[in-house]
């Protein structure tokens, strides 16, 4: 599977982005799509992920400023990103989750390369 993620740039606090993840197969096909990000000298963490109903999740650093949604017939998922703050500031990347029943929950399965995102103070 290749994600193809797009849609990074320098921003100003305060400003908006909106970051798109085009997948090479049907998003259809897939449990759940979103988010991670990798800051400067930090781990990756989750951001957002949407689920194959629609089904939402956020950090809760991001909740009630970004927004993630998918257009099944484009095989694209989408980030949007308000309110952005410097700590925002980092390498975004497109991933999928596949349910893992026996386990009982979702795994990652592909990532795709980041899209730097930059927010200034």
């Amino acid at each position: 599977v290749q994600l193809q993620a797009s849609g990074g740039g320098l921003m100003q606090a305060g400003g908006s982005l909106r970051l798109s993840c085009r997948a090479s197969i049907s998003i259809k096909s897939i449990d759940r799509i979103g988010w991670y990000r990798q800051a400067p000298r930090k781990s990756r963490e989750f951001v957002a992920t949407i689920s194959k109903p629609g089904y939402r999740e956020y950090a809760d650093s991001v909740k009630g400023r970004f927004d993630i949604s998918k257009d099944d017939g484009q095989n694209t998922v989408y980030l949007a990103m308000n309110d952005l703050k410097p700590e925002d500031t980092g390498d975004y990347y497109c991933t999928t989750e596949r349910w893992n029943s026996r386990a009982g929950k979702y795994e990652l399965d592909y990532w795709g390369q980041g899209t730097q995102v930059t927010v200034s103070s």
